[in-house]
């Protein structure tokens, strides 16, 4: 009885292993489909997938076309549309290093200063992790690398470039984060203000100053400095930042207390010696 069964149980199996032959070769198929394709066909599918927001396929082509054909006008292009492709899909590492590349390569390229720009524009909108995209922090109390990264890109195109059409949008993004990154610095000095550490919450504050001027900011952290120096009984320096707080912003709510404060040491705000 059993061996009249084997004939079947081969031919089953013939069957299965011509199937999974068949599945094999299908997957094993990797012909490309843009083989032969031109440089300029692959740039124009690349740039109808980015404009229909098929960014991963618009990289594949970008990519492709700068390993085909790594000269010209297409494959120098190609360069800046995966840059924004890369971004677009939520791959900012990978945008910013073709951006670094490019620019190295091509630094007299008439649309270097789109690339400068394009670097601003990804730190600018760079968040740390999903959280920070599900669960928005205010920024002036986050410290965000990428802000200060960003400031100095649009810092650069508009140093570089001062006639960029890019320029007037870099200006304005500056001031943005130029008055977050003051407010951070001040919430870090005024921390340091509430756990006893004067010196530290003094040098804070001496930087936003420095580095900040004319930021909304400079008004606390004018107050930070003066409270911090007579706490750590200097008040000669106290006196110095109570007076330009004075003169620059006299409606200061902190300018009552330093001035009382100064009084008890025996130096009046606008006295020139203890």
């Amino acid at each position: 009885m059993f061996p009249s069964r084997v004939p079947s149980i081969r031919r089953l199996a013939s069957v299965v292993l011509a199937v999974l032959a068949l599945q094999a070769c299908s997957m094993f198929d990797t012909k490309d489909k843009t083989e032969g394709w031109s440089a300029s066909r692959l740039y124009t599918e690349g740039k109808d997938e980015l404009r229909s927001g098929n960014y991963e396929t618009a990289i594949d082509y970008f990519e492709t076309l700068q390993a085909r054909y790594p000269f010209g006008r297409y494959s120098q292009q190609a360069a800046l549309e995966q840059a924004y492709a890369n971004y677009k899909y939520d791959e900012p590492d990978a945008a910013i290093a073709t951006l670094d590349r490019f620019i190295r390569t091509h630094p007299r390229h008439p649309y270097v200063d789109y690339a400068y720009y394009l670097k601003g524009l990804i730190n600018f909108y760079r968040t740390t992790s999903l959280l920070d995209k599900l669960l928005p922090n205010d920024p002036t109390r986050t410290d965000n690398a990428a802000s200060r990264q960003s400031f100095q890109d649009f810092q650069e195109l508009v140093q570089r470039f001062p006639e960029s059409r890019y320029t007037n949008d870099a200006r304005q993004r500056m001031s943005f984060l130029r008055n977050n990154l003051a407010v951070y610095e001040t919430h870090v000095a005024d921390y340091y203000m509430r756990r006893g550490a004067y010196v530290a919450a003094a040098n804070r504050a001496r930087y936003v100053l420095e580095t900040f001027a004319y930021a909304p900011a400079t008004e606390q952290a004018l107050a930070i400095m003066a409270l911090a120096y007579l706490e750590l009984d200097l008040p000669d320096l106290a006196r110095d930042a109570g007076r330009v707080l004075q003169i620059n912003y006299p409606q200061s709510a902190d300018l009552p207390e330093i001035k009382s404060r100064l009084s008890a040491a025996g130096v009046g705000l606008d006295s020139t010696s203890s």
